[in-house]
């Protein structure tokens, strides 16, 4: 009687052991990372050195234009943006650091390793309601950050995510268990975008998007980072299309002298046609060269993703080199459609100043395109052994 009761024990045990495996509660709990991110109004010039950096050369005014408008060079336009701050007293902004400078327009890049929970507290200081959804990680409905008809009450927390009204702050919490790490065939670490969903079109335009990187278990350091690169790039091939933005009056008042989209003649009056291409919302070059700077010999991680629009499909290129994605060597990659999510591994083992751009031909001649360098030195063990 009492082996049968050992092994009904022994049984009951490995049942336990294969719920807590399948549900991830296997192991010990992971860290907390809280953030403290809003969204800000701001002027933002897709081209702040006024130049084609890309050419040496002047702008292409046919391309920054006004429709029926005065001939001006449209390069600033009312935008809103996530921006990091130190604390919940949201009273002091978190500096960029310089690894990260090369981000722009996007928001700050929240760092996780499975097991953890990322915990973000988001304060809305724009004219509109905003939202904060994420991909790729657990969420309850509190912290989904989409509106739609999903069955919780109108006036209830769980709906106070879905749109921030204005001043308001909302706390997300969103876990981040094994199905939101890296697969089998990925690297060690992949990227997951987070942007607002309150109008996700206007939103989107508006300039709400930012990275999320996930590293697998055991394969960071104490801050998130993978511990096999040497180096991270986030690039955003995004399409922003000025029409179509909560700020639309604002910027043709700005830039014709009133908010409306028709003339006195009646004609339609607005922006570019479908957009502008832009990397990290950077035109022609004007995505700071020192930002996209690597050493000789230096492993390199680049998480890459689109936007949402109609006309986001890119296939980015670099010069000067190749990536390494899911085992397979490229120079060109796909983002095959809105919203896309890739991660390239790079040797940089040639130096010089080199491009990156998306070889959709019209995008790139329309200014979605910057460069990156490789600066010269000792090549590391691990350029050594490519």
């Amino acid at each position: 009687m009492k082996t049968y009761a050992f092994v009904i024990l022994l049984m009951l045990g490995s049942v336990l052991s294969g719920v807590l495996a399948f549900s991830g509660n296997d192991h010990e709990p992971g860290r907390t990372r809280t953030y403290y991110i809003a969204a800000e109004e701001v002027d933002w010039d897709y081209a702040p050195s006024g130049r084609n950096l890309m050419m040496d050369a002047p702008l292409d005014s046919t391309v920054f234009r006004v429709r029926n408008g005065p001939p001006v060079l449209a390069r600033q336009f009312r935008k809103v943006v996530y921006r990091e701050y130190a604390d919940s007293t949201f009273a002091m902004p978190k500096p960029r650091p310089a690894a990260w400078q090369h981000l722009g327009l996007l928001g700050p890049v929240l760092r996780a390793e499975v097991g953890d929970t990322l915990v973000v507290y988001f304060k809305n200081t724009g004219r509109y309601a905003y939202s904060m959804h994420p991909h790729g990680v657990f969420y309850d409905k509190d912290s989904e950050g989409a509106p739609y008809a999903d069955g919780t009450a109108a006036g209830s927390y769980d709906k106070h995510d879905d749109a921030v009204p204005p001043g308001d702050v909302h706390r997300y919490v969103w876990p981040v268990p094994e199905r939101a790490g890296p697969g089998p065939a990925d690297p060690s670490s992949i990227v997951w975008p987070y942007h607002s969903h309150a109008n996700e079109l206007e939103d989107v335009h508006s300039g709400l998007m930012g990275p999320i990187l996930v590293t697998r278990r055991g394969a960071a350091d104490d801050a998130g980072r993978p511990l096999d690169v040497d180096r991270e790039f986030v690039t955003l091939f995004g399409v922003f299309n000025e029409n179509t933005t909560r700020y639309v009056a604002d910027n043709l008042m700005r830039h014709t002298g009133d908010s409306l989209r028709v003339n006195a003649a009646g004609e339609a009056k607005g922006f570019f046609g479908l957009g502008l291409p832009t990397i990290n919302g950077y035109l022609y070059g004007n995505l700071p060269l020192a930002a996209l700077r690597m050493n000789q010999g230096e492993r390199v991680r680049w998480y890459l993703f689109s936007s949402t629009g109609f006309n986001d499909f890119h296939t980015p290129h670099w010069h000067g080199g190749t990536v390494l994605v899911d085992g397979r060597r490229r120079d060109v990659i796909d983002l095959g459609g809105p919203l896309l999510m890739e991660t390239a591994d790079m040797l940089a083992d040639n130096p010089g100043i080199w491009m990156l751009h998306c070889h959709f031909a019209e995008h790139m001649m329309e200014g979605m395109a910057a460069r990156f360098e490789i600066v010269p030195g000792a090549e590391t063990a691990a350029a050594a052994g490519r």
